[in-house]
């Protein structure tokens, strides 16, 4: 389906016209399951969580808005990667409450496994200092957002923001600096 097509399907759903939805499905599945995949990629191994159901989750969300004022194929995809990343980190938070104790199960020390990284700390570290630089700078955070969780291109991003392609490159390659800066601390 061609970008226009989704638009026009984009901007009726969000008008109202529930069917809309039902044929932007099947075109928009496939960009949203690579969306989750990147996602997952980020993810620790195991994660109970996987692609599929990451899609199917995001899936319910959109299909319970009964407006949105969808500018464009590329708007409605950094709204997905929002979506998304706010399910990993609920998720991942989650998890995070239930090793602590969130209705386990005691166990002497010597009995239990060796335990690994903790890379559900990784993906609240990240989200924390996410947000971080969102309250310093905004427009940097959104950038991270919609290149790294969305995975739009230079070009989608700076289409989403409307600002130049430059600008998105230096807000990256800054962004990036400030979020490993931040991350180190933690």
């Amino acid at each position: 389906m061609e970008p226009v097509e989704i638009t026009r399907l984009l901007k009726a759903w969000g008008a109202g016209d529930r069917a809309a939805l039902d044929r932007l499905t099947p075109d928009i599945y496939n960009e949203l399951r690579r969306m989750s995949a990147k996602y997952m990629r980020n993810e620790r191994d195991g994660h109970t969580l996987q692609a599929t159901a990451l899609v199917n989750d995001l899936y319910l969300r959109l299909a319970d808005i009964t407006s949105a004022d969808w500018t464009d194929r590329a708007h409605f995809f950094a709204v997905c990667s929002q979506m998304m990343r706010r399910i990993l980190v609920d998720s991942a938070r989650a998890r995070r409450s239930a090793k602590r104790g969130g209705g386990a199960v005691k166990i002497n020390v010597d009995d239990a496994p060796v335990m690994a990284h903790d890379p559900d700390g990784a993906t609240v570290a990240l989200d924390d200092a996410l947000t971080a630089l969102a309250e310093f700078d905004a427009r940097k955070a959104q950038v991270v957002e919609l290149r790294y969780f969305g995975g739009l291109s230079v070009e989608e991003t700076a289409a989403v923001l409307k600002i130049s392609e430059q600008s998105v490159l230096r807000d990256w390659k800054l962004a990036k600096a400030w979020l490993q800066r931040e991350m180190k601390k933690k």
